[in-house]
């Protein structure tokens, strides 16, 4: 099932991204897509898409899965799976690829479907992250 490039070590987090994507709410697009994060914790966490008519209202699911994560107090990641049901793979869209390196440059992402993967570090997919420096106070 996996492409040689890939990991062994990542297969049960593409399978948690796999059965995220039966979840998803994809009613425009027929795109159905699953994410799974894994902790420093060693836990879990699984995300899809949803969509929405008003398009800047959709959610993808690398971010549904980051954000159930951050909601639960995660912040430490280590690798991150997206499924997506199609015959065609993609990998994280600019927003997603930006709001995973707030958290790490490290991130292993891997990304397919059932006949192929790819795995890229988050630092690899997004190699000048948007950073806002924190403000610095007068002394």
């Amino acid at each position: 099932m996996f492409a040689e490039h890939i990991s062994s070590e990542w297969e049960e987090l593409f399978i948690h991204a796999k059965n995220a994507s039966v979840q998803a709410y994809a009613p425009y697009s027929q795109f159905k897509v699953g994410a799974a994060i894994l902790t420093s914790a060693g836990k879990i966490y699984t995300g899809c898409n949803v969509e929405n008519s008003s398009y800047g209202g959709t959610i993808c699911a690398e971010r549904t899965a980051i954000v159930k994560a951050v909601s639960e107090g995660e912040r430490i990641f280590i690798a991150l799976a997206v499924y997506v049901a199609s015959s065609t793979i993609f990998s994280p869209c600019g927003i997603c690829r930006q709001v995973l390196a707030e958290f790490s440059d490290d991130l292993v992402v891997i990304y397919g479907n059932d006949q192929q993967q790819q795995q890229i570090t988050i630092r690899e997919l997004l190699p000048e992250k948007f950073f806002f420096p924190p403000k610095k106070t007068c002394q």
